[in-house]
């Protein structure tokens, strides 16, 4: 089969020159001629996103190149900051992998049965490719967990990053040989909060991992100890904002109690007592002193406080032999709501 068609090395110099004088032209030419394709006539051309080119002869007008500059921005050659997602300590490959669609391509497009088999396999090779070794993928089953807490217990993305950095230094010290990851996750969520001063319970963490409380009470003291992770002590006053949101306390009261959880009586008082109902007796005391029997009752303080109207009694008691600071009106020297952190 012969073509009358010159091949691409025969093309002369001269009808080179004329091409490129005629791509010019097509430059500035009208809205309407661009449209055109330059070589048929009067056949429009056909984008599809990535390139303009005629139905007919095929000739590629417009076509997004690809850019092979660097992929860092220019600003500092010592600083040099890639491109794409930023890299995260919750995922165990630092969130740089591959995500393979299901149903629709990238145009939006969908996809037809036998491209939905196929990736389904490339998914399933992908899975299996993921994982380097076994402590790889641990640390991916330790990560997920520490992820589905922090979304059970509303945490901040913050410190559900810490929890995951605090993960990855356990399982390099090899602490988790032994011990269930379920656990060691659970542990890393409460010791993150207790950092950051954070008022959540221990049994609080545990029914969100669905883990036996004194597993998670271990795991956590492993860390700490092996860790050095230097977790300052709770105090009533970290509690006090969480029990007043709960019991929709008012103004007077919260101040009170506010004033109360500072002072140096109260301080001496939460020595080997659980800081949660140290800050519930003083906000009982704070009700009963400015409104009366009834404003906060002790059934809804020892429910927010996880624990038994027994203990709150005690702490009320013992509040009640103490000589505790005068309650003064709008006095400047007690915290703001903001500084105390009430919403």
């Amino acid at each position: 089969m012969h073509l009358d068609l010159p091949s691409y090395a025969a093309v002369p110099t001269d009808q080179c020159a004329v091409s490129d004088q005629r791509v010019d032209v097509v430059d500035e030419s009208t809205p309407n001629e661009r449209d055109c394709c330059p070589e048929c006539d009067d056949v429009q051309l056909v984008s599809d996103d990535t390139e303009m080119y005629c139905p007919d002869c095929g000739l590629i007008v417009e076509e997004a190149g690809l850019d092979h500059g660097p992929e860092w921005t220019p600003y500092d050659e010592a600083e040099r900051r890639r491109v794409g997602s930023p890299v995260t300590p919750m995922r165990h490959d630092w969130g740089v992998s591959a995500e393979i669609g299901m149903f629709r391509d990238g145009h939006g497009r969908e996809l037809s049965a036998a491209t939905r088999a196929r990736l389904r396999r490339l998914r399933r090779w992908n899975r299996r490719a993921r994982f380097e070794s076994k402590a790889d993928q641990n640390l991916a089953h330790g990560l997920g967990e520490i992820r589905r807490i922090g979304g059970a217990l509303d945490l901040a993305e913050g410190i559900r990053a810490e929890a995951s950095q605090l993960f990855r230094e356990a399982q390099s010290e090899d602490l988790i040989r032994g011990r269930s990851l379920e656990s060691m996750a659970s542990a890393a969520v409460y010791a993150a909060c207790r950092r950051r001063r954070l008022p959540r319970f221990l049994d609080e963490v545990a029914e969100a991992a669905r883990v036996d409380r004194g597993k998670v009470r271990l795991a956590y003291g492993v860390l700490n100890r092996e860790l050095s992770l230097r977790i300052p002590p709770a105090m009533p006053a970290d509690f006090l904002p969480r029990l007043v949101s709960s019991v929709e306390a008012s103004e007077q009261v919260r101040e009170r109690s506010a004033q109360l959880c500072d002072s140096d009586e109260i301080i001496d008082l939460a020595n080997g007592r659980k800081p949660a109902g140290v800050a519930a007796g003083c906000l009982y005391f704070a009700g009963r002193e400015l409104e009366g029997f009834g404003a906060v009752t002790q059934e809804q303080l020892a429910t927010a406080a996880r624990i038994s109207e027994v203990s709150l009694q005690h702490v009320w008691q013992d509040l009640q032999d103490r000589e505790l600071p005068a309650w003064s009106a709008g006095s400047a020297d007690s915290p703001t709501e903001i500084e105390r952190g009430f919403p």
